[in-house]
């Protein structure tokens, strides 16, 4: 790992933290699909579905096709059966029978590349690592078709993206929310997002995934440390927002936390998340009535706080004009090459310097 592109963690002293504990290898890492790709039908084979059965064999050989690429090639003509062109996915197929295909070369991305400055931790030929500044959207979508996280990395990585289900462009296997800054991986080679996607739909529960979140938060704790089980869903009266539910409407998430730092009317916290839920900590904290500092759609009614702490504090939050909320650990496996990799992000000064404010203001 490139040591320069390391940065120091943030903490609420100037202490520095421990070297953390080395990650241990879950499994051989995966391979992009380069060449002809040929497989034999076993007995076990037989009957079985060809789309399914070549993302089975393809997950065996841990090569980095989706089943979702896959059928795109069967549909495409791109996948023969015994020498002829099977564009079915669901046919069955024989005992012996032989399946050959050849990935196409990755087709140049829909989306324009822009000249977005951008902070880079870490990048190698198969991902790169981002320390991404609030208000930077991550993904085009409605109201954002440009000026966004993945239009940059198209300019930034050019030829070096090698195809991320058969397109040029970066592999977003995880995001934050605009006003969320911090750490962000993001896969270059279908291998890195294949192997990324399996550490994220983990959250480091059986694997090497480890997210720290830094929040400054409404409120004081009776404990040092919690844990918060509580399913979110899309709130029933205001669509765009999230909430706790209940029954099938909410799904499972999880989030832990721990005190950092007291300081007066707020604290600042740690969390790590066991699920990626949308707004996760934000809903979370706001659930058991601790709403981050300057989240005006989760903590709108704790606004009248603010008369609680003092000028310079009021200023500073003022100035922040956004939730709270700091990505500052990202750690994972390495999906081409098995590295244990970590990368820790100091907050950015808006945030640190509603934190000095809050630190005074509570001596």
């Amino acid at each position: 790992m490139n040591a320069k592109a390391k940065q120091r963690a943030w903490r609420s002293s100037d202490e520095d933290a421990p070297e953390p504990a080395p990650i241990e290898t879950a499994r051989p890492p995966l391979v992009a699909a380069e060449g002809p790709q040929v497989f034999e039908v076993g007995a076990s084979g037989a009957g079985e579905r060809l789309d399914r059965f070549l993302g089975q064999a393809a997950a065996e050989r841990r090569i980095a096709l989706s089943r979702t690429r896959l059928k795109a090639l069967i549909e495409a003509g791109k996948v023969s059966v015994d020498g002829a062109a099977a564009r079915d996915p669901s046919m069955r197929l024989a005992a012996g029978a032989r399946i050959a295909f050849e990935a196409p070369a990755p087709e140049d991305p829909a989306i324009a590349g822009e000249d977005i400055a951008l902070t880079v931790v870490y990048e190698d030929e198969h991902l790169i690592v981002i320390d991404k500044p609030a208000g930077l959207v991550v993904h085009p979508a409605p109201g954002h078709a440009a000026g966004t996280l993945v239009n940059a990395l198209i300019r930034h990585c050019g030829t070096s993206l090698s195809g991320v289900g058969g397109v040029k462009r970066p592999g977003i296997v995880h995001r934050l929310d605009k006003d969320t800054s911090g750490l962000l991986v993001v896969a270059k080679t279908d291998a890195a997002h294949r192997g990324l996607a399996e550490l994220f739909a983990d959250h480091g529960r059986t694997g090497s995934l480890k997210r720290e979140y830094l929040a400054l938060v409404w409120g004081g704790f009776d404990a040092a440390a919690g844990r918060v089980d509580a399913p979110i869903g899309r709130d029933p009266r205001h669509r765009e927002k999230m909430a706790v539910a209940s029954g099938e409407r909410g799904r499972n998430a999880a989030t832990h936390w721990r005190v950092d730092e007291r300081l007066g009317p707020a604290s600042l916290v740690a969390c790590e998340l066991e699920t990626g839920r949308t707004h996760q900590i934000r809903v979370h904290m706001a659930s058991i009535g601790h709403p981050l500092l300057g989240d005006s759609v989760y903590g709108s009614g704790f606004k009248t706080k603010a008369a609680l702490i003092g000028d310079k504090a009021r200023s500073a939050l003022a100035a922040l004009n956004r939730q709270a909320l700091h990505a500052h650990v990202l750690g994972f496996e390495h999906p081409a090459t098995g590295e244990a990799l970590r990368f820790e992000s100091r907050p950015p000064e808006d945030f640190s310097r509603l934190v000095k404010a809050l630190r005074t203001d509570a001596k």
